[in-house]
């Protein structure tokens, strides 16, 4: 049996794998009181939450696997699950592949793990689950005992945008949001534990439309903002990761809801009108544009973030220095960028990969550099400025420093003492460094 045994997860990828790992976590607790190792060696269970949205995905999680299985021969009773975009992908395939996994599952079958263990253990089976029963998941899943300061609330769940680049449509399914109670009776949950910031997070967390119970009333993501800024305890929103498509009007307008953040992780993966239209993007560089100004106008210092996909397909000498242009007009004082990659399945997948490498990795690394810059005098002017920062713990690096972020997402470490953690506190900046900051307490 499996009770009272230990378990290790490895989690590959994007916050929503981390979260589904967290989901895994506390079902592993609740139904067989496990508990997590970090070693592999010693644990009776090991997950692999995999992803598939960069190259060489699958590859990676067959090395895996075949460290896993020589783990299990040397110890037979160990059972080997995977989960996730690869998982989801690959199906049936994967067992015929790797004869060592006993449970393959998707990433919206994960609350029925228990269900899956069970079979293993008492009928000898090797189910595989890799089926979109629509936002289910959640009705099954225990209720979050987080006491950390920042906690991430899953809203929705796939994607329905069908860009020519990316499998979540395929690995994840459309996209479905959760009721507008589910969400704020999780929040307040998490709020009473002495939770202080929430994550809203979904493939596509702006196209959230959800329904209120009581009268079965359509729910805006601008709304659910609202709705949750009102609950007491929760001084602190962000969200993650966003589509320009759905970045309306109503939700520019809730910035000037004081919980809610200031910093918008945008992404729009390419300053080219060509390649943003070759990507199915359904917007332009200027309607961009225009959305970070009007969000500027109620937050000046807001920051922003993007992503960038390097060297996709048609992507001309001018179209990448159109996304230059672009990084510098905006001012993206940070971002994630990514030399493409051709994913089984995408539309994309099919046309002329006509960029070389070689080439890929220069105009990478002059986005990076470009990047970089802004991020220094992003930082740089914070220099002199009192921030006020919510307290998450004690510095990784330094025990006698605490942590915390800025309202505009930015790192700080100052000296203070540990009862601090969990509160909002005005810290004097003294130094930027390259990707956080260092300052003093005004207490």
């Amino acid at each position: 049996m499996i009770e009272n045994k230990k378990y290790f997860i490895k989690t590959q990828g994007c916050q929503m794998n981390a979260y589904d790992s967290d989901k895994i976590s506390e079902l592993l607790a609740h139904h067989y009181n496990m508990t997590s190792t970090e070693d592999p060696v010693s644990a009776d269970m090991l997950i692999l939450n995999t992803c598939s949205i960069r190259e060489k995905a699958q590859e990676k999680v067959f090395s895996e696997l075949g460290r896993w299985k020589k783990i299990k021969e040397s110890k037979p009773g160990t059972i080997i699950a995977v989960g996730g975009c690869v998982a989801s992908q690959e199906g049936k395939n994967l067992k015929q592949r790797a004869t060592c996994v006993d449970i393959i599952f998707g990433p919206q079958t994960l609350h029925r793990l228990p269900k899956m263990i069970d079979e293993v253990i008492l009928k000898n089976m090797k189910p595989v689950d890799v089926s979109f029963p629509l936002i289910e998941k959640f009705d099954f899943l225990p209720q979050s005992t987080s006491s950390d300061v920042s906690a991430y609330v899953s809203i929705m769940e796939g994607c329905s945008k069908y860009c020519t680049f990316c499998v979540v449509p395929y690995t994840r399914g459309e996209e479905v949001s959760r009721s507008l109670d589910e969400i704020l009776f999780e929040v307040s949950s998490l709020a009473r534990n002495g939770v202080r910031e929430i994550i809203l997070l979904g493939q596509n967390v702006n196209a959230y439309k959800g329904i209120r119970n009581k009268d079965n009333r359509s729910i805006s993501f601008s709304e659910l903002i609202r709705y949750i800024s009102r609950i007491d305890g929760i001084a602190r929103i962000r969200h993650t990761t966003s589509h320009p498509i759905d970045f309306t009007d109503d939700l520019i307008e809730e910035y000037s809801n004081s919980k809610l953040c200031s910093n918008l992780h945008l992404p729009i993966q390419s300053g080219s009108d060509l390649i943003l239209s070759k990507m199915k993007r359904k917007h332009t560089v200027l309607e961009y544009k225009n959305m970070i100004t009007k969000v500027r106008k109620i937050r000046p210092d807001i920051s922003i973030t993007s992503d960038f996909i390097i060297g996709y397909p048609g992507e001309s000498n001018t179209c990448f220095e159109e996304t230059l242009d672009l990084i510098e007009q905006i001012g993206f004082d940070d971002g994630y960028s990514f030399i493409y990659s051709k994913r089984p399945g995408t539309p994309a997948s099919s046309e002329p990969d006509d960029v070389t490498i070689a080439e890929k990795k220069k105009r990478l690394s002059l986005v990076q550099n470009l990047i970089r810059e802004n991020s220094k005098k992003y930082l740089s002017k914070l220099v002199g400025t009192n921030q006020e920062v919510l307290i998450e713990g004690m510095s990784k690096t330094d025990s006698r420093n605490l942590y915390g972020r800025t309202l505009t997402n930015k790192t700080v470490s100052f000296r203070g003492d540990r009862s601090l953690i969990g509160q909002l506190v005005n810290i004097s900046i003294t130094k930027a460094n390259r990707a956080s900051l260092e300052g003093i307490c005004e207490i």
